[in-house]
């Protein structure tokens, strides 16, 4: 990575942290420096609008979502030909989806936090939206997913399902969920978390 990716990583992690704390109101490039631990002025200098930088912080998140989802947590990047999807493969995906969401839960809090807070942002400011290309990944997967399971309107309960289980770590994200469910981090929410897909995914794909 050259200097100036690594300046740029290093700026965004600071916002990203920001954000999850504080929020879009709390996001400055004063802030966004101290959190750094950069003389006043650096982050300006990359980024010279607060747009600028908020729209950096988007390409951010995505590069790593990105990331997350190619390094075998969900393990659908190679699926086979259509419509061979057993139940074994569902069981396997569903354990494979529970691990990226515990994962978002755990380590990458702060970030599904900031994604969220980019979110509501882009609701006035579409373009970003485009960046971060939020679900679009996801849909096509699912899309794929059911069409080889067999299931019948496989597109649109491919945005059924999408939507369920960003429902789904949005509950645990905020807390609702998490008074009956199980301490992040542990076997025992992984396996949770794949009791809930698991039912998504056989209910998508209609199975029983």
């Amino acid at each position: 990575m050259t200097a100036r990716g690594d300046r740029f990583a290093v700026l965004t992690d600071a916002a990203i942290e920001i954000l999850a704390e504080l929020g879009m109101r709390g996001l400055t490039h004063r802030a966004v420096d101290s959190r750094a631990g950069l003389p006043q002025g650096t982050t300006s200098a990359y980024f010279r609008t607060r747009r600028a930088l908020i729209e950096a912080v988007v390409r951010r998140i995505a590069d790593l979502d990105r990331i997350d989802t190619q390094t075998g947590r969900l393990p659908t990047d190679d699926p086979p030909a259509p419509s061979v999807l057993g139940g074994d493969d569902l069981d396997a995906l569903a354990a494979g989806i529970a691990a990226l969401l515990d994962h978002w839960l755990t380590a990458g809090r702060q970030r599904a936090l900031a994604r969220y807070a980019c979110l509501l942002e882009a609701t006035h400011h579409p373009e970003l939206r485009e960046i971060l290309a939020y679900g679009d990944a996801s849909r096509s997967q699912a899309r794929a997913i059911l069409t080889q399971a067999g299931a019948p309107d496989a597109e649109r309960r491919g945005d059924h399902l999408v939507a369920c289980i960003d429902g789904l770590l949005f509950d645990r994200l905020i807390g609702a969920g998490a008074r009956t469910a199980p301490p992040p981090g542990t076997q025992a929410n992984r396996d949770d978390l794949t009791l809930a897909v698991r039912t998504l995914l056989y209910a998508m794909s209609g199975r029983t």
